[in-house]
């Protein structure tokens, strides 16, 4: 049997070709050239004779996240395409081709996976995301690393790793909104900061609003997009506008706070922002090499989830504990199902119980440790990417017709 994984610039893909490779799969890596797009109209086009030969050749074909015109070809071909999500909500599967029988999508956020399934596709599952820990454990091994339990000459007090959203797409288009708008979203994004979800956002967007948002941010779809303005101003703008305010209010907080006690907070990001306030800056680093090396030589790691991701796990997440690092994350409804709170991450609900906790557990090592253990643990016994392709596999041959 032989796999063909799509590759686009996005992480782990050479983990799930080694779990299939694990499971007896000879494995095709392809990587599809640049996309003629064109310019007027903003959308993406492709030359499908390439892909379409190499794909004959396979019985199989997965990609992290969706592609319309992969899903048209395997269907053309009779080749089952895998689809497993690493955004939420992923705006391209509100697509036609969706319903191609050939599919079989995987998406990691239950509140997604429950909207997706008013929609009666064939093949939809459930399925959340993991971590090779035992590659990432042989790797820090001959880095000459230390064993989160042994470790004591940490680098970081607290880390960050992620993107700012500096540059989003609300700000792209704020200076096309009257005032009355903007004082209007001003408020709303206000208000959302320091409530959980999406909930303020997602009612305050009535259809005479939404009317007008239409030609300011001049919405178009691709051939057989069937995403709205609503979707996509509540994610893309607001939902990625939220993030940039979240996440400078909560390192400012915790950089100040920290400082008190002769702690510092890092951040690494390729997109930083003005407003940060004692944050020691960084630039990105390697998601496969140097990332891993931080999260175990940081004290603790902090994860901010976007909005965006309802109620699922996100993949940073996965890699802090895969690395063996300490876990303070904001709380999303799935971590209950696959963790025990307190002793495999810790979890908090405001900025004020962030700053809390994070002094808590930079005065209180042994526990930290011993909570970095067990999150390293459950991850590599229970969540590794060679049990979720199990999964995948189980899932399509138990759905042949």
């Amino acid at each position: 049997m032989k796999v063909l994984i799509y590759k686009w610039k996005v992480f782990n893909q050479e983990d799930i070709a080694e779990a299939f490779f694990d499971y007896g799969y000879e494995v095709v890596e392809y990587e599809e050239p640049s996309v003629y797009l064109d310019e007027e109209k903003g959308l993406k086009f492709h030359d499908n004779n390439e892909l379409t030969n190499i794909i004959k050749g396979v019985d199989m074909v997965f990609s992290f996240n969706y592609f319309a015109h992969i899903s048209d070809i395997c269907n053309k071909l009779g080749i089952i395409y895998i689809s497993y999500t690493v955004d939420s909500p992923l705006i391209s599967l509100y697509h036609n081709s969706i319903y191609n029988p050939c599919n079989y999508i995987f998406v990691f956020d239950k509140f997604f996976y429950y909207q997706l399934k008013e929609l009666e596709l064939l093949h939809l599952f459930y399925l959340p995301l993991g971590a090779n820990a035992k590659r990432i454990e042989s790797q820090l091994e001959k880095s000459n690393i230390p064993s989160c339990l042994d470790i004591k000459d940490y680098k970081y007090d607290l880390s960050f790793v992620g993107g700012m959203y500096h540059r989003n797409s609300y700000d792209n288009i704020k200076d096309k909104l009257d005032e009355d708008l903007r004082k209007f979203f001003n408020e709303v994004l206000k208000e959302q900061l320091f409530s959980p979800g999406m909930d303020i956002i997602d009612n305050s967007l009535s259809v005479e609003l939404l009317t007008k948002l239409l030609e300011i941010t001049d919405f178009k779809q691709s051939e057989g997009s069937f995403s709205d303005i609503l979707t996509v101003f509540t994610n893309t703008f607001l939902g990625f506008k939220l993030a940039n305010i979240e996440r400078v209010v909560m390192l400012n907080a915790l950089a100040a706070a920290l400082k008190n006690y002769g702690y510092k907070v890092d951040l690494f990001t390729d997109d930083t922002d003005n407003n940060l306030e004692n944050v020691i800056l960084h630039n990105t680093v390697d998601y496969n090499t140097k990332m891993p090396e931080i999260f175990r030589q940081s004290k603790i790691n902090l994860n901010i989830s976007l909005r965006n991701i309802r109620t699922g796990i996100p993949l940073r997440v996965w890699d802090v504990l895969a690395s063996g690092g300490f876990l303070l994350t904001n709380k999303q409804i799935e971590l209950e199902d696959y963790f025990k709170i307190g002793e495999d991450l810790v979890v908090f609900e405001s900025i004020d119980e962030a700053v809390t906790k994070s002094l808590y557990y930079l005065e209180h090592e042994k526990e930290r440790k011993e909570i970095a253990r067990s999150g390293f643990e459950r991850v590599k016994k229970y969540h590794s990417y060679r049990q979720r392709i199990g999964n995948i596999l189980d899932c399509i041959a138990g759905n042949k017709e």
